[in-house]
């Protein structure tokens, strides 16, 4: 039988593991990504691709934080005290008018800047970034962040490459709400654009995983959660879609593109 040493040995070593697993992780189940340099998250976007010099010096000024699911990161008409860079996770930006009715401009993922345009513009935010999951943020003061960009020219180059996509993704909005005849065109060309993360069924199928409510995609596309869902109750009813609970089948592709295309 093993003595009562070795038994006690035992369980102090479980406990130490214990104690650096829950180290590494935050208190959302998140791993925590404390360097850049060392990050096996980073990805092509924005910051992530720097250079070596220049992601040492953004460690030194950025704080990195855990959010939950539906958490403000700031909102609209609040003054830009820096930038957040989205480390895991996802966030909606959106807009609401003045008789209450929100607007869902985009959703963020991993590897993008948020507030970029308020600070180097030196205005208040215009729009409100809320938390979709469990999300990590890393901040980074307004005049640290004015003073990196200064000092690395691949990071000052890599916000206006951001700021310019941000301005294309404006455009496609204007685009799509503007320019659609229909929601039901409109919710067609949204689905095909988010095929771009799904995954191909042994049937031929796309699958790919939804987190947003009906009411978040209606106000993605300037509509009632009403509608959305009748009109989603209508692809499945054609044998377009099936769903089933955040997973969902895009059975007829062709269908959608056929739709998109009027």
């Amino acid at each position: 039988m093993a003595s009562s040493a070795a038994v006690a040995g035992t369980r102090s070593g479980f406990q130490a593991l214990a104690q650096i697993e829950a180290k590494s992780t935050s208190p959302y189940g998140l791993p925590i990504v404390d360097n850049c340099s060392e990050c096996k998250l980073r990805g092509t976007d924005f910051f992530c691709c720097l250079s070596a010099p220049a992601l040492a010096a953004l460690d030194e000024i950025k704080h990195t934080t855990s959010y939950p699911e539906g958490a403000l990161v700031f909102m609209e008409g609040q003054a830009a005290r820096g930038v957040y860079i989205l480390c895991q996770g996802a966030a909606k930006l959106s807009t609401t008018s003045t008789d209450g009715k929100t607007f869902i401009l985009k959703i963020a993922r991993t590897g993008e800047a948020l507030g970029v345009h308020a600070v180097i513009a030196d205005t208040l935010h215009e729009v409100t970034v809320e938390t979709l999951r469990p999300s990590q943020l890393a901040f980074i003061p307004r005049r640290e962040f004015l003073r990196f960009l200064k000092e690395h020219g691949d990071a000052c180059l890599q916000a206006a490459q951001h700021l310019s996509r941000d301005c294309q993704s404006a455009y496609d909005v204007i685009r799509s709400i503007g320019l659609s005849h229909s929601v039901s065109e409109k919710l067609a060309k949204l689905l095909l654009q988010w095929t771009v993360d799904a995954t191909r069924s042994a049937n031929g199928s796309l699958r790919l995983t939804v987190t947003l409510t009906h009411e978040e995609i209606a106000q993605l596309l300037g509509s009632s959660r009403e509608t959305i869902t009748r009109i989603l109750s209508d692809f499945k009813k054609h044998n377009v879609i099936e769903q089933s609970g955040a997973t969902l089948l895009i059975k007829n592709k062709a269908a959608l593109e056929k739709l998109a295309a009027q």
